[in-house]
């Protein structure tokens, strides 16, 4: 099998020769930017200039050779955008050290950190010293009782979630289409690896973004149909764009990624009658019309404990979810596994980043990594992630022992 092959047998729950391995394929699988030389370091490899593609969680772009070293099978479809020197501006890591952000996410210094601001100058986006990542400082209808729904496009453009990773502006203008195509599909000519694109298509996030979390939860519950407007109008934009992103780069990819996060530590954020109401008929229309409009798998990002949600999500079309956090109440490997592993691939859950990845010992590693895949590899259905991405304190010997223990040696015999 090449690694296109492995990662879409997993995905239809045939067993693979070995387990398909995703590091760095979309934005809830990479490394901390502040992590990534030490790996590098730590395996021996020269130094390389870091390019953080996601300025808001400060993810780095991996080497290719990064990538062969640990059989990784997944990239993602920006991988063929950006690829010139021009296309990066020099910036500075919250620990001091150089780096490289896309051109069009420049941060701007400002009182004691650093923000972002939007194409109108509003401050959306804030990083004050000492913090690792960006945050948002701007939530457009946090404030007035009864926004009007119809300017949902505008106010969009003022959130920090927005913030374009590549391909990003890149594809703007008049011969955006086309440049699109061509970047999706040199990379795929150039790569046996399965590509992940990244769509979005979030329902209950955006209520977030727009609301600010508190407000939009009570508006679920007290005012449903203006909830029902916002969902609808979000649900119709979405439609639109998934229409022209999968008529552009749907021949070129494999997996098309949605998102959004629906668990909590302990359970779902709304309670499985609210999703199937608000968001599950939505979430299902976004999904088929993915796979009418291309020969693709639809995976959803979500975090959390979402067990009692996974029923529905699956009634709804979805075929994998990440990250698989493992550490929730519900969400054990082996019960997960058994309840619904004949019906939904598991992309993550091989790893606990909450703690374990952190302090643990790379012997610890090693066991928790193999019982992991032991339990979520049977009869497919299972691409390895660790559970969300690698994080700035996570020491080097750490993440090779983990991903060296979701590669067996004798796959590295045949390499």
């Amino acid at each position: 099998m090449n690694s296109r092959d492995r990662v879409l047998a997993a995905l239809n729950h045939i067993e693979t020769d070995r387990v398909p391995i995703d590091l760095g394929g979309h934005r809830s699988s990479g490394i901390s930017a502040l992590a990534y030389p030490g790996l590098r370091a730590y395996l021996g490899f020269a130094p390389r200039p870091v390019r953080v593609y996601d300025i808001v969680q400060q993810l780095a772009v991996l080497d290719d050779d990064v990538l062969d070293r640990f059989g990784v099978d997944v990239i993602e479809m920006g991988r063929g955008f950006a690829l010139d020197g021009s296309d990066w501006a020099d910036w500075t890591l919250p620990d001091g050290s150089p780096c490289q952000v896309p051109i069009w996410t420049a941060p701007e210094r400002a009182d004691h950190g650093w923000v972002m601001r939007s194409a109108t100058g509003r401050v959306m986006a804030q990083m004050p010293d000492g913090a690792l990542y960006f945050e948002s400082a701007y939530f457009p209808w946090a404030d007035d009782e009864a926004p009007d729904h119809a300017t949902l496009e505008a106010v969009m453009s003022e959130c920090m979630w927005n913030t374009a990773v590549p391909p990003g502006p890149l594809v703007e203008g008049p011969d955006g289409d086309r440049l699109m195509v061509e970047g999706a599909r040199r990379l795929r000519e150039r790569t046996d690896k399965a590509i992940v694109g990244l769509f979005g298509g979030n329902l209950l996030e955006w209520g977030t973004f727009l609301y600010r979390n508190d407000n939009f939860l009570a508006l679920l519950a007290a005012e449903p149909a203006r909830a029902h407007d916002l969902l609808e109008r979000l649900t119709q934009l979405h439609l639109v764009n998934l229409e022209k992103y999968l008529g552009l780069v749907g021949p070129y990819i494999d997996i098309v990624l949605f998102g959004d996060d629906l668990g909590m530590q302990t359970g779902p954020q709304i309670s499985p009658r609210m999703y199937r109401e608000f968001f599950k008929p939505r979430h299902g229309r976004m999904w088929r019309r993915a796979k009418e409009l291309a020969d693709v798998k639809v995976m959803l990002h979500s975090c959390g404990d979402i067990r009692l949600l996974l029923p529905d999500l699956i009634e709804a079309g979805l075929d994998a979810v990440n990250p698989v956090q493992i550490s929730c109440k519900g969400m054990g490997a082996a019960e997960l596994k058994r309840e619904f592993g004949r019906d939904i691939t598991f992309w993550g859950g091989g790893c606990d980043t909450q703690w374990l990845l952190s302090h643990g010992t790379p012997q610890a590693i090693t066991e928790h990594v193999r019982q992991q895949v032991g339990v979520l590899r049977q009869g497919g259905g299972f691409v390895f992630q660790q559970v969300h991405n690698i994080l700035a304190d996570v020491p080097p010997q750490n993440i090779v022992a983990m991903l060296d223990a979701a590669r067996p040696q004798e796959a590295y015999d045949r390499a």
